[in-house]
Order: structure tokens, then C-alpha cells, then sequence
């Protein structure tokens, strides 16, 4: 909680203002989340499902067998359960989330329904640079392979993102493996209807950030007096979400006050889009060997196997 606050207070700060998307998952947002994926508009999920359960023979020869399975964030199970029955006997499977309850929910299913695999969930910010604790994992035959689906690598800028994937490399270890899910850039009308369904549910999930600041935290703010607005910015190729207030007001966040100008906007996330080639240079720029990828007939989206350069 001490963190939350702490970020808003240092968003609110800033200029322009934002809010860290890493904040948006409470179990209200989880549930958002999980109806925009079912959205006509919002192609990524069903995409990337379609495509992992496509491609698992690729999966489990490049992995191997017994291999460690690390989740970097835990929302809906469905892909790790498709990943998991794809590969080769994983051995063991340990989701990495700030949301405590969704994980030890998420963890709690992944072992009841898969009784030979070991389980270890760690409530943790993914973030940040970090090794495993010892509690959480155990020496296995089988390799290291990291699972990063859904696209949030987009939530970084290509250089946070360089920077992100290296500072993996001690979770992964030397020869250890990265699937990763990335967006691609495409039509602008299509992905500015991706962010803007019609039936409101991105709108209720980017807001449902200041109701949970309301509910959460010492802030004195009023979600009805703000609106969603997002766009897709070519020059930068990004998806922007923003909030925009809807009048001159002032918000209070524990002993701190911060004024907003009607039309003010407050930055929540950007969901940048990117070329094959542009992700692999990424992905190379931060010691990763890019040994594969796998698109859509449609080039939607893309899911690259990456390993770590010796």
C-alpha cells in the first residue's frame, strides 16, 4: 500500500502527470481485464492463444525437458496451462506478481491441477532486477524459461524495455530462455478500436485506477469528474491511455495537493507496437540470441523464443 501511495504521489508530481499501469490489476481490474479480452475489438488475447496452442510442438523442442518455468505476471491462466501442457514434463512453475491474492489464487489452481509439477509463487515486483528466493525453486535437469505473454513488454519504451529484459538475465540465467509476447504495429483505426471498445470496458478499467486510489489509499478524488481517452500515437508507435479531468480541481493525496486544469490529462500507459525486426534489435541490444518467432496469418501479433547470450 505504502508503495501505491507512494507512486501517486510522485505521478501526480510529475509533468506531465501519470499513474503506473502496474497499479491497474486489483480484482476489479482483473475482471475488467478479463472482459476487454473478450471484446470484439481487442484482438491480442484470442490471438495469442490461438497461436500458443499452434505452436506448442516448437515449444517443447526448444525447451526441453523438466525445465523451470517463470511466469512475469499472473492474471488468467489460460495461456501458462497451454504453455504448461505444450512442454515436456516442466518441472516446476513460479508466477512472479505484485497482486498477492490473484497469485496465491492462480498458483493455488496451477497446483492442484497439475500434481507433479512443483509450485512456488513470489510476490514480488517483476520489474525490478531479481534472483528467485531459495524456497521458490529447486536445482532441476531442465533449463530456465521465462514466460512474459500478453504484450506488457509494450508497456515499456523500446530503451525501459532493452534495459528490463537485461536486468533479466540473472532470474533466466546463462543458456536460459525468454517466451515473450509482442504487439505488432498495424492499422491505426484498428488499433485505436482495440482501446476504445464500444461496450466501455477500457474506459471502466482505466478509471477503475482512481477508484481504487479512493478506496485505497488517503486521496481525496472524484473518478466521475475525469474520462478516459486513448490514441494511437504514429510518431511514436504507441498506444496512449490518459485521464482526462473534466474540470479545474484540486486532488489531495495524503498531505500533498495537486491542482488539475480542465482538459489536464494524467498519463496511465503507453502500449508501444513494434516491426519483427524492430523487437529483435531489442531483444540482441540486451544480450538475448533471438533462435525464433511466430506470427498470426494476419501479422497481428508475435511471440518470440529468446535465449541468453552466453
Amino acid at each position: 500500500m505504502a508503495d501505491f501511495q507512494a507512486s501517486v504521489i510522485d505521478g501526480m508530481g510529475s509533468t506531465p502527470k501519470r499513474l503506473a499501469c502496474k497499479f491497474f490489476y486489483d480484482d476489479v481490474g482483473l475482471e475488467l481485464f478479463g472482459k476487454i479480452c473478450e471484446t470484439e475489438e481487442y484482438y491480442v488475447t484470442r490471438t495469442e492463444t490461438a497461436l500458443l496452442r499452434d505452436i506448442g510442438p516448437d515449444l517443447a523442442r526448444l525447451a526441453g525437458s523438466e525445465c523451470t518455468v517463470i511466469e512475469l505476471g499472473a492474471g488468467s491462466d489460460l495461456k501458462i496451462r497451454l504453455l504448461l501442457d505444450a512442454l515436456d514434463r516442466p518441472a516446476q512453475y513460479v508466477p512472479i506478481d505484485i497482486s498477492h491474492g490473484p497469485l496465491q489464487d492462480g498458483a493455488r489452481a496451477v497446483a492442484r491441477d497439475y500434481p507433479a509439477l512443483r509450485v512456488g509463487a513470489v510476490c514480488a515486483d517483476f520489474t525490478a532486477p531479481m534472483l528467485l528466493p531459495d524456497d521458490a525453486v529447486t536445482i532441476t535437469r531442465g533449463g530456465r524459461l521465462g514466460f512474459f505473454p500478453g504484450s506488457t513488454i509494450g508497456n515499456f519504451s523500446p530503451d525501459e524495455a532493452q534495459a528490463f529484459l537485461r536486468g533479466l538475465h540473472p532470474l533466466l540465467g546463462t543458456g536460459g530462455a525468454l517466451l515473450i509476447g509482442v504487439d505488432l504495429k498495424k492499422d491505426p483505426d484498428r488499433l485505436d478500436a482495440a482501446y476504445n471498445d464500444a461496450d466501455g470496458y477500457t474506459a471502466a478499467f482505466n478509471l477503475n485506477i482512481l477508484k481504487r486510489a479512493a478506496q485505497e489509499l488517503d486521496v481525496d478524488i472524484d473518478p466521475d469528474q475525469f474520462e478516459h481517452y486513448a490514441f494511437y500515437n504514429q510518431a511514436e508507435s504507441r498506444i496512449e491511455m490518459h485521464l482526462r479531468s473534466l474540470q479545474q480541481q484540486s486532488l489531495r493525496v495524503g498531505d500533498r495537493t495537486f491542482d488539475l486544469a480542465q482538459g489536464e490529462l494524467i498519463h496511465t500507459e503507453s502500449s508501444y507496437k513494434y516491426s519483427l525486426d524492430g523487437f529483435t534489435g531489442v531483444a540482441e541490444a540486451a544480450g538475448y540470441t533471438a533462435l525464433r518467432h511466430w506470427t498470426d496469418a494476419e501479422k497481428l501479433f508475435s511471440i518470440h523464443y529468446l535465449t541468453v547470450a552466453a
